[in-house]
């Protein structure tokens, strides 16, 4: 049988490396975002399925799950990447727009969780994993809601994990403690691998998925090796 992995949040970053591995594991992958249009390059190249949907809306998140298990099947992999940092002085923040950065980082995986519990305890087994920040853990000046959204992920994750793991679905959180490579974003020429490689990273999470579950993890932390802590 073939597994359905779903990317909420997608991009083309470290959910394209994701994807990309996740197609060459032999699973059916689903891509989600509120925007699909940039999704079609990488859709057609490892034959993903994309969905448009807005995470904090759980209307839109109840109907990607349906869509999905009727076009691929219910998921049994599922990863939340989507946040939204909002940045500036606390006495300047604008306070809908902390509202909607809590709504997106926090409160839709919260809704994307939810979704895929229902499922995958019927099925008896899955993972749902979460893209934490060095925000997960440290909140720096001037980005009190990123930290916020972060922290609440965080919570909801140790919680939800310590409810699902005795009902076999693995739940688990992956801290990004540092800046992560893109085509617009290298490192310096005499600073070799200072950068997180997004392939590097999609391999955790692929190893982690490959855990015993005799010796899960809840959560990892990973850095590049000049990244301080």
């Amino acid at each position: 049988m073939t597994t359905t992995a779903l990317i909420v949040g997608a991009g083309n970053g470290l959910s394209a490396s994701l994807a990309r591995l996740f197609a060459a594991e032999g699973m059916s992958v689903a891509l989600a975002a509120r925007q699909i249009d940039k999704l079609s390059t990488l859709s057609q190249e490892i034959g993903a399925v994309s969905f448009a949907c807005d995470a904090s809306q759980p209307s839109d998140v109840n109907q990607l799950f349906n869509n999905v298990e009727q076009k691929l099947g219910a998921p049994t992999v599922v990863v939340y990447n989507p946040s939204l940092r909002v940045t500036g002085k606390l006495v300047d923040l604008d306070p809908s727009e902390v509202a909607k950065s809590l709504e997106i980082t926090a409160y839709g995986g919260f809704l994307v969780a939810q979704a895929a519990a229902k499922r995958m305890l019927k099925l008896g087994e899955g993972a749902i994993f979460f893209t934490g920040a060095s925000a997960s853990v440290k909140g720096y000046p001037r980005s009190a809601p990123f930290a916020m959204g972060k922290f609440a992920l965080r919570g909801l994750v140790q919680s939800i994990a310590r409810e699902l793991a005795p009902q076999n679905i693995h739940v688990a959180h992956f801290i990004i403690d540092g800046v992560i490579r893109s085509a617009t974003r290298q490192e310096a020429p005499d600073k070799s691998d200072s950068l997180l490689d997004p392939d590097a990273i999609a391999q955790t999470y692929l190893n982690i998925l490959r855990q015993p579950r005799s010796a899960w993890t809840w959560e990892v932390e990973l850095r590049p090796w000049v990244e301080t802590f």
